[in-house]
């Protein structure tokens, strides 16, 4: 069966069929759908570009049995209120059969404020867990063996400090460093492209990443440095094929910028890690995952000449796409998140955090968070999905919709080489208007009822019962504030103002920087004053000019 034999077929059968069509069918890279599918829409030499799971270039997955060995790390993205309250919620998640923490802080946290700073009003503990200083994180992981559990981290500006804390809290617990297991996010340039949580300018933010790097090769070597996030850039509205190309130029900088540094390629490369978003159309999501984990090996054997096969690995969290959730019909979003998930299965996910169903209107209740984690398991251990690696290899429409992503991601990545890497595009605007276009796109399609959002634009309901939603206290703040300023009236006053002078020289020369701030951060000096410190050496980023 060929592309003639497919041709005729469309004239003779389907056009005089099909006088009109429902809609025009699209997915959101723009591709346009074809009625149907088979071997001439895949361009010769597939089963080199497939190759078998485990093996370069590892389109069918990064390891050979995939979750016949072992399944993904059920990990529940959580952190509110305060660091009692939260870990209580872990132990919650923990005891219901998750699998691994994912820590979420708090904007002043994120940003680098003390609780106490005046624009710290009104944020502490909205969106996630406040952490000033080093008792916080004692009082969020008491209990937690570090040895056993692993954490993940959604943290950039500050992610230094928190790794800091979490290695004292490890130093207390009597756990050796080298048997910590963890990620930080850690990834400043999606930051500047679609997330706005930074303090530093750029390039400083990129010396630190790569002290970072250097650091945890010598002390924490099981810890993943860095997760390279392609999930801001799609919630902030990028296509599929726009998420896997400004989130590999991402990482193509960070890998130059650790081999400027002095660090070789098979040093570093094995511990870098990516985080992805996973949305509705589920075949094109499938099919993004397994475009860029080729588009990775390719880049770090034939490109950096990467030759530890461990460099060549795609290793990727996943979490479903909160800017899809509604908050209209809520429980709408169960089923979302469902196809989501099961998007990211096939696709080989190593982690996978799934959204809860009320996170349109507040942080999760503890029912809606053990919904989402049981949909996981749900497809764990009832769906089949586990029992296969790679289920939708080979299908026609999934392999060229791979191919195509491949070959657009591209043209991107070329793009932004032209204009001197991801670093210079971004200072530039270049990503961020892009990802504007393509928001806006959306939007109009969705306001003129092309893209149809069930329960918005089409099959609404009159009345709307409300749902139970999790409210934070405004006396969290206040809590927060009292703990910070007990922990400075009892530290040692002049051990922080050493440690934080000996941060400040390192800043300004050459030494790395992750040694003075565990030290400081061990003397209980508070987030915001480290903070401010790499500020009064670095500056303050306010923004691109030419967006």
């Amino acid at each position: 069966m060929d592309r003639a034999f497919y041709d005729k077929w469309l004239e003779e059968s389907y056009r005089p069929a099909t006088r009109t069509e429902r809609a025009r069918f699209t997915n959101s890279s723009g591709f346009e759908v074809q009625p149907v599918y088979g071997p001439w829409s895949v361009a010769p030499g597939l089963d080199e570009r497939l190759g078998l799971p485990g093996e370069y270039p590892f389109t069918r997955g990064v390891y050979p049995s995939m979750y016949r060995g072992r399944l993904w790390t059920m990990r529940q993205y959580a952190g509110f209120s305060t660091a009692a309250a939260s870990n209580e919620r872990y132990r919650y998640l923990l005891a219901q059969g998750q699998t691994g923490l994912s820590v979420a802080f708090d904007l002043p946290t994120q940003i680098g404020y003390d609780s106490d700073d005046p624009l710290a009003l009104g944020e502490v503990g909205k969106v996630g867990v406040a952490i000033d200083t080093l008792e916080d994180m004692e009082i969020l992981l008491a209990g937690i063996p570090l040895d056993q559990v692993s954490i993940s981290m959604t943290i950039n500006t500050t992610a230094a400090v928190l790794l800091s804390m979490v290695l004292a809290v490890a130093r207390r617990q009597g756990v050796a460093w080298t048997k910590l297991n963890g990620t930080i996010q850690n990834d400043l340039l999606k930051e500047y492209i679609a997330r706005g949580t930074y303090r530093f300018p750029p390039r400083p933010s990129l010396r630190i990443i790569t002290d970072i790097f250097a650091f945890c090769r010598q002390e924490v070597p099981k810890w993943n440095t860095i997760s390279i996030s392609g999930y801001h850039i799609r919630e902030a509205g990028a296509t599929a094929v726009q998420e896997v190309a400004f989130t590999l130029a991402n990482a193509r900088e960070y890998v130059r910028a650790a081999l400027a540094a002095g660090l070789e390629i098979d040093e570093f490369a094995p511990r870098l890690s990516f985080f992805f978003n996973s949305h509705n159309n589920f075949l094109e999501e499938v099919a993004k995952f397994r475009a860029a984990r080729r588009m990775w090996a390719r880049m770090m054997r034939e490109e950096f000449g990467a030759r530890d096969p461990r460099s060549w690995l795609l290793r990727f969290h996943t979490q479903t796409a909160g800017s899809t959730l509604t908050a209209q019909q809520p429980e709408n979003n169960v089923v979302r998140v469902a196809i989501q998930a099961m998007a990211a299965v096939c696709g080989g996910t190593q982690s996978l955090h799934t959204n809860a169903r009320d996170e349109a209107l507040a942080l999760p209740t503890e029912e809606s968070v053990r919904i989402a984690l049981r949909t996981q398991q749900v497809i764990a251990y009832e769906s089949g999905l586990a029992d296969v690696a790679d289920p939708l290899g080979g299908a026609w429409l999934v392999e060229e919709w791979t191919d195509r992503i491949e070959a657009e991601a591209g043209v991107y990545l070329d793009k932004i080489e032209s204009l001197g890497g991801a670093l210079a595009a971004i200072e530039r605007g270049f990503q961020q208007r892009e990802i504007q276009e393509a928001a806006y796109r959306v939007q109009r399609a969705i306001e003129a009822g092309e893209q149809v959002v069930v329960g918005v634009n089409r099959f609404q309901v009159e009345r709307e019962e409300p749902i139970p939603i999790l409210v934070i206290d405004e006396a969290v703040q206040q809590e927060q504030v009292a703990r910070l300023q007990a922990v400075r009236a009892r530290r040692d006053a002049a051990a922080v103002s050493r440690a934080l002078a000996e941060l400040a020289a390192a800043a300004q020369g050459t030494a790395n920087v992750v040694p003075p701030i565990l030290k400081a951060v061990e003397a209980y000096a508070s987030i915001g004053e480290i903070a401010s410190t790499l500020v009064s050496v670095f500056g303050e980023y306010s923004g691109t000019t030419e967006l």
